[in-house]
């Protein structure tokens, strides 16, 4: 991972003056409150977690933004693990787990509300066998598939009446080029077809899977590889109920995705679902200048990406 640099010069705050501005985006953006008779279910790409050198006050901003929701899935956490564990000293009741270092030097996993969250036995790496890897191909796309570059973290989970396998990912990237996109499909065709398969085995340990994640899906576009493939196993990506727009800072781009399979997992979505965008003014507004368009303002950007992230939270809610 490559920490992004510092803004120039430091932006300074008052964290109480953020936080508030966190709570009125959440009520502006209509997430809900958290419910006993619903799990409201995230994912987050933390953005180099462990290698960027944030700030005490960063972390708890951070914190304040999962605390919202029951599970979060989380991506690109470092080796050294000492701001997450700062990041639980603030989430009271929380508990995370992760998986081993994978591509890019990072790993995935998930933080969730230990009292609301029950965890059962099953955590392990999404693996393809090399004897299947033949199976994974797609028309239209090229080269052919030899594994995860990050392997998907599937773990197991009880919230209510809800049992559920949830599945952490961070899908390969690479660049823009035909060749790294066909990549990134069949990553997606093979995590879409394991997905399948584990709703139609009878003796799978749950036919109810949720994956959540950076699926660096650049659209959902149909035409699109990443897309179809996704979608060819009969997986459901839910269109945001909030608000249309992407989950990377611009608003372009749909890398972040919550997804699950026709059936009972459905019969649970309630129909909730949003991307939060919380790099807007007036959080951060001292950095904002209100003289540029906001693709000018670039040092209100490099801030939120130095101390938040350069993604946004997606989140959907489900009945339990």
């Amino acid at each position: 991972m490559v920490p992004h640099g510092q803004e120039t010069p430091p932006f300074k705050y008052s964290l109480a003056v953020e936080r508030r501005a966190l709570q009125a985006s959440k009520l502006h953006r209509q997430i809900p409150n958290k419910s006993s008779r619903k799990m409201l279910a995230a994912t987050w790409n933390l953005t180099n977690f462990g290698v960027q050198q944030r700030l005490r006050k960063d972390i708890q901003l951070i914190a304040e933004v999962i605390g919202w929701f029951d599970l979060i899935a989380i991506q690109e956490v470092a080796d050294d693990l000492t701001d997450l564990r700062t990041l639980l000293r603030y989430l009271p009741n929380y508990k995370v787990i992760l998986s081993d270092i994978g591509g890019n030097e990072e790993r995935t996993g998930f933080l969730y509300d230990s009292k609301k969250i029950q965890r059962l036995e099953l955590a392990a790496e999404v693996a393809v066998p090399p004897s299947d890897h033949r199976y994974i191909r797609m028309r239209g796309a090229s080269g052919s598939f030899k594994g995860f570059d990050r392997n998907p973290y599937a773990v197991a989970f009880k919230a209510g009446r809800l049992e559920f396998i949830a599945v952490s990912v961070h899908l390969y990237f690479g660049s823009h080029s035909y060749f790294d996109e066909d990549r990134r499909a069949l990553e997606a065709y093979a995590l879409a077809r394991w997905a399948d398969r584990r709703k139609k085995t009878p003796e799978s340990y749950s036919n109810n899977v949720l994956l959540l994640g950076d699926f660096n899906l650049p659209s959902m576009e149909e035409k699109g590889n990443v897309y179809k493939a996704l979608a060819s196993k009969g997986l459901i990506l839910p269109k945001y109920s909030t608000q249309l727009m992407g989950s990377n800072l611009k608003g372009d781009m749909h890398y972040d995705q919550v997804a699950f399979h026709a059936g009972r997992m459905k019969n649970y979505f309630t129909g909730n679902s949003g991307v939060f965008d919380f790099d807007r003014a007036p959080f951060f507004g001292k950095a904002w200048d209100n003289r540029l368009s906001k693709e000018e303002n670039h040092y209100f950007r490099q801030a939120i990406k130095f101390h938040i992230s350069d993604h946004r939270p997606l989140w959907s809610e489900f009945s339990i």
